[in-house]
């Protein structure tokens, strides 16, 4: 996965993440706006193969690049407790 850091702020951060599609980012932005200190998360597809555009908006607590971090790792995180919980149901 390639990552494209298009601009980045003290609160607000935009980038291109090369390949993924709304499936991903639809999940990025779901764990984003879980943090409470973030006041956008929005993603844009302009074309149909373009690559996706992220940009995310904090209160200015938190870094906004630490924060899709953190977004990335809880999925990341989820995607591995189903991965237990089918092993077990085996």
């Amino acid at each position: 996965m390639i990552v494209k850091v298009l601009e980045l702020e003290k609160d607000k951060v935009r980038l291109t993440i090369q390949g993924e599609g709304h499936t991903f980012m639809n999940a990025l932005v779901e764990e984003i706006l879980r943090d409470p200190d973030v006041d956008v998360a929005k993603y844009v597809i302009e074309f149909q193969f373009s690559d996706p555009e992220l940009l995310v908006t904090t209160n200015g607590k938190k870094n906004p690049l630490n924060i899709v971090k953190k977004g990335c790792k809880r999925i990341s995180g989820h995607c591995d407790d189903l991965l237990k919980g089918l092993k077990k149901a085996k």
